[in-house]
């Protein structure tokens, strides 16, 4: 932690960080954005996302994850989500996280094209993850379908600097052997991280020894997926053995504390899997799950519930949480020498937050602070390379009454098609 410093941006990436009356000796005629009430960090990197799942935030509420997805989730996808849907909430999104201090995200959802064209529009960072499902969508009719299109993005945007990509295979529930097999071996061929929902429940669990005869994560160890460019999501359903193994072939883990919690989903052992040496990111999961895309509020959920469930005050430490909401998050995600951190040569993603008000006065220890006390509401400014994205509470440029207007036709057709469903049950 540095006080009384300024960082210096030139061309989008970080060109210094050195005391503020250096800067000014040093860097005289450069133009000056003055922040004395603010903490500097890096961007936050929400490392799992379903982005335009926003549209369906607060649908089929307080139902577990299984009866979730088939009775409320699957049904409105199946119904509404095309390209349009897509792009809409991904942007609604995208405003939301940015606006909480969020610079890049790992998304993992159908039509990515209209997730990738929104982040391009926004300014965003995006790992792209290229859908795999058991089962035709409006996006792909069958895996060989789903990967032939992902690839082909993936070539159409190769050259751009703030979208990279991943694969993005459902669960081990919901794709089969020989695609999981394919996937593994184009992960490897193509050098990709396999972004995947990974024991999230135990009922997950006792269906893949029912049908396998072996947990999800023996299962990927079988098929040669489970190693350094794993991101496996949730994982709180796991013994001491499979974090000794998740250790030793280098997998990486993403904890979304909200989404589980309300999912009643159960809780992932963060500081045991830390502590085994394994890479640990923060996500939110989709706003339809959250139900907010809030990774300050994600930090503090994290500690105090690894606090609570350890039994241990010192389990997740304040800096930690921080680490694992930006540079730990950039590791996961192969970015970390480009981001995550404010240091000369890397990409100028950072934000400001406002330590000043109320909630975060007085303020003996601004890191303790910024997980414990402060909002999203107090983020004041996001740069990503080095571009305004926010600036005093507002984006830049300020489109947000037009996104909210976008968001709010989907209400209309949403509510409607949920009210015609029961309708129909109660008929039936």
């Amino acid at each position: 932690m540095f006080e009384n410093h300024a960082l210096v941006v030139r061309a989008g990436r970080i060109q210094d960080l050195l005391p503020e009356a250096l800067a000014i000796q040093r860097y005289p005629d450069a133009e000056r954005q003055h922040l004395p009430t603010h903490a500097l960090l890096p961007g936050l990197v929400n490392a799992h996302t379903h982005a335009a799942m926003a549209l369906l935030r607060g649908i089929g509420t307080d139902q577990p994850l299984d009866r979730w997805l088939r009775q409320f989730i699957w049904p409105l996808e199946k119904r509404w989500m095309d390209r349009d849907f897509v792009m809409e909430g991904s942007r609604l999104a995208i405003a939301e996280m940015l606006l909480s201090g969020t610079t890049c995200f790992n998304d993992m959802y159908f039509f990515p094209d209209a997730t990738i064209e929104t982040a391009q529009d926004m300014g965003i960072r995006l790992v792209a993850g290229l859908p795999v499902i058991g089962f035709p969508t409006r996006w792909a009719e069958t895996p060989v379908d789903y990967l032939r299109r992902g690839l082909e993005l993936r070539d159409r945007y190769a050259h751009d600097p703030q979208i990279r990509f991943a694969l993005a295979p459902h669960a081990v529930y919901s794709v089969d052997e020989a695609t999981l097999k394919l996937l593994s071996t184009l992960a490897s061929e193509l050098d990709l991280p396999v972004h995947m929902h990974l024991h999230e429940t135990q009922t997950e669990v006792a269906e893949s020894m029912r049908t396998q005869g072996m947990s999800p994560i023996a299962y990927l160890d079988r098929l040669g997926l489970l190693n350094a460019r794993l991101i496996a999501v949730h994982l709180t359903a796991v013994s001491p053995q499979e974090i000794e193994r998740l250790a030793t072939t280098g997998a990486a883990a993403v904890h979304c504390p909200e989404s589980n919690l309300k999912l009643g989903s159960g809780i992932s052992p963060v500081a045991e899997l830390r502590r085994a040496g394994i890479r640990v990111a923060l996500g939110t999961d989709g706003a339809a799950s959250n139900d907010d895309l809030d990774l300050l509020g994600e930090m503090k959920t994290a500690a105090l519930v690894a606090k609570g469930f350890s039994g241990d005050p010192t389990a997740l430490p304040a800096g930690d949480l921080i680490r694992m909401a930006t540079l730990e998050g950039a590791r996961v995600l192969g970015l970390d020498s480009e981001i995550g951190s404010l240091e000369t040569g890397k990409s100028a993603d950072f934000i400001a937050i406002d330590l000043s008000g109320p909630a975060t006065t007085p303020c003996h220890d601004p890191i303790v602070q910024i997980v414990y006390a402060a909002t999203r509401s107090q983020v004041s400014h996001v740069w990503v390379a080095g571009r305004p994205k926010v600036a005093w509470g507002r984006l830049v440029p300020d489109r947000l009454a037009d996104i909210i207007r976008a968001a709010r036709g989907w209400e209309g057709r949403l509510s409607r098609s949920g009210a015609e469903d029961k309708t129909a049950e109660g008929s039936a």
